[in-house]
């Protein structure tokens, strides 16, 4: 039998790597957990809901701004695999940084299969276009904008990095200050042949142009890859790949695995302003603090 991809040779032995939730107890726990968590966030946090970044009715995003005037910034990219979850799930990554002083901001996109997984990149584009352009307005300096993203929000994050910012938005060359990639998926062919196929709807074209181990280009901007280390072996390698191949044209990237973290709890220390995950993105923005 010839593989699918790499040495697996059937969809069970790809879902088995590519679907956490095989894994979880409870696999309704990391979806309550974040559901309940963002719920606090967003009743105990200063926010602006649902801002309209774009003309559909789901190009929206959701501010948390930081006290001070002119404070740095997050944005952030929620994962679900590119079908499942929205900004409202994840207002918990305000949670550790807004007490540090960064704004953060959770975007919103549309889902497949009712768009593609191009029309996705495109939305969260333009999503940090906007954010550069107006977050002036919310009180934070869009000189000091990192960007991150969890699982699919990390495909995402690097495709943005990928993206010509100065040639289609007229943007800085390189505007993302930081990035964090937790639990990503940087080549998305083997999820032609998994359980997410019929949602997700990928071929050939799709897989190429987006996925961004194979479209490198040298930034200026630092990167922290990481997942988590009871993760299943696949989303180590393609992130140890992710970070070589950026690497390989002169990037600054970092790579280590989350301690004690599965797929879901890695993005965790968003909600806390003394953990790894909210002290990198301050040592990024802050530089100025004792």
């Amino acid at each position: 039998m010839s593989p699918l991809y790499r040495e697996f040779e059937t969809q069970a032995q790809i879902d088995a790597q590519y679907n956490p939730s095989l894994h979880l107890t409870d696999p309704t726990a990391p979806g309550k957990h974040y559901a309940t968590r963002s719920a606090q966030a967003r009743q105990i946090l200063r926010c602006m809901l649902d801002v309209p970044y774009g003309p559909t009715r789901e190009e929206t995003l959701d501010i948390f701004p930081a006290d001070a005037a002119n404070a740095p910034l997050f944005v952030f990219l929620h994962g679900g695999y590119w079908r499942a979850l929205s900004s409202k799930d994840f207002s918990c990554v305000a949670l550790g940084l807004q007490p540090l002083g960064i704004t953060t901001v959770v975007v919103n996109y549309a889902l497949c299969p009712r768009v593609t997984i191009d029309e996705i990149t495109r939305q969260v584009r333009a999503a940090v276009a906007w954010t550069h352009h107006h977050i002036g307005s919310y009180g934070s300096d869009a000189s000091r904008m990192a960007l991150g993203g969890h699982s699919a929000g990390a495909h995402l994050t690097a495709m943005c990095l990928h993206t010509r910012w100065h040639e289609d938005y007229g943007l800085p060359q390189d505007p993302i200050a930081a990035a964090v990639l937790v639990s990503g998926i940087y080549d998305i062919a083997p999820l032609r042949y998994s359980y997410l196929q019929p949602m997700i709807q990928l071929d050939e074209g799709v897989i190429r142009r987006n996925s961004p181990q194979f479209l490198m280009r040298v930034c200026q901007t630092p990167i922290w890859v990481n997942w988590g280390d009871q993760e299943s072996p696949e989303f180590a390698r393609q992130s140890a790949s992710f970070h070589a191949a950026w690497r390989s044209l002169g990037n600054q990237s970092e790579l280590s695995a989350m301690t004690d973290a599965d797929h879901y709890r890695g993005i965790h220390g968003f909600e806390d302003s003394g953990s790894h995950l909210s002290q990198w993105l301050a040592g990024r923005l802050l530089p100025q603090r004792n």
